[in-house]
């Protein structure tokens, strides 16, 4: 049997490990808030983790082809160096979709009929009936990205009756979409929108992709909801339209400075609904990780197409 060397930085069970390693590969497992480099981790063919690249140097692994990321994200990859070094880059692209949409789906619902007045009133004791509860029926909604977590939240929202439009950077047609058209369009549509979800990728193109301009675009009394990252918005433009009422509510699970700095105006606005980028979580994660680990190092001792592979020049 070939033997690879893998630096795995997520513990998963003893029993997943050993399945691993039956695939025919020789596990070092360092947990990534604690690694620091050493030479057992030197000659490593592949790597298993989310972020540990603020703690050790990829030009240190001369013999490291493939990094499989445990993050759908890849901001965190220094991806000149894995360009460089010809490192196949793959993700966990599709593993957090499922918990994200359902959280998307409830955040949608929530702005629409009042919970977080209603969570209040529950509070003071106040028995008060509020008419002004909106249908999400008939809305439009717009996404910032066509890919895994947008496909499963459009899914989710058909039922409701709604129109679902995409953005991405061909106009490529997704599943579940009504329409989609390219992202440098998006202007020309906005003001139909009642609802704009950001779900693309955070790029050097994505930064600031919705600011000043983009909301003026926009319908009056727009809602927003951001499960991506949070420096695709230009958090201050955001602020002053959610202050002037052009952006009517917004959920946000990610924001520019993580944790939300404490004097950030963001808390205390009656018309936000603030989470700690924890759209992600479910009781199936765990599982999901280890399934895209082991497909992916299945194939790749068997020499076969990886899963998930990112393209290095798009950053995705």
């Amino acid at each position: 049997m070939i033997y690879l060397k893998a630096l795995v930085t997520f513990k998963y069970t003893d029993e997943e490990m050993k399945t691993l390693e039956d695939l025919g590969y020789e596990i070092v497992f360092v947990d990534e808030r604690d690694i620091s480099f050493s030479k057992n981790m030197k000659d490593v063919d592949m790597m298993v983790c989310f972020n540990p690249f603020d703690k050790i140097d990829i030009e240190n692994f001369p013999n490291l082809k493939w990094i499989q990321l445990l993050s759908a994200g890849i901001n965190q990859v220094p991806l000149e160096k894995v360009k460089n070094q010809n490192i196949i880059l793959t993700n966990n692209r599709g593993g957090y979709s499922i918990p994200i949409a359902e959280w998307t789906v409830m955040k949608i619902l929530e702005m629409l009929k009042n919970s977080k007045e209603f969570y209040d009133k529950q509070r003071e004791k106040l028995w008060k009936v509020n008419t002004s509860l909106l249908e999400l029926y008939n809305k439009t909604i717009g996404f910032i990205g066509t890919g895994d977590i947008a496909q499963e939240t459009a899914k989710r929202l058909k039922g409701f009756g709604v129109e679902i439009i995409g953005f991405n950077l061909s106009g490529r047609d997704a599943e579940y979409f009504d329409k989609t058209y390219k992202i440098d369009e998006i202007e020309n549509f906005a003001s139909q929108l009642d609802f704009l979800v950001i779900a693309a990728p955070y790029t050097e193109g994505t930064h600031h992709l919705v600011n000043e301009n983009a909301f003026k675009t926009m319908k009056d009394g727009v809602y927003l909801v951001n499960i991506a990252r949070g420096s695709i918005i230009d958090e201050n433009a955001l602020i002053s339209n959610l202050q002037n009422g052009k952006v009517k509510k917004a959920a946000l699970d990610v924001f520019e400075e993580e944790p939300l700095p404490e004097d950030s105006p963001l808390w205390n606005m009656d018309n936000v609904i603030i989470s700690p980028h924890n759209s992600w979580a479910s009781e199936m994660n765990f599982r999901r990780r280890y399934e895209i680990a082991y497909k992916n190092m299945k194939r790749y001792i068997n020499n076969e197409e990886l899963i998930n592979v990112v393209d290095i020049k798009r950053g995705y």
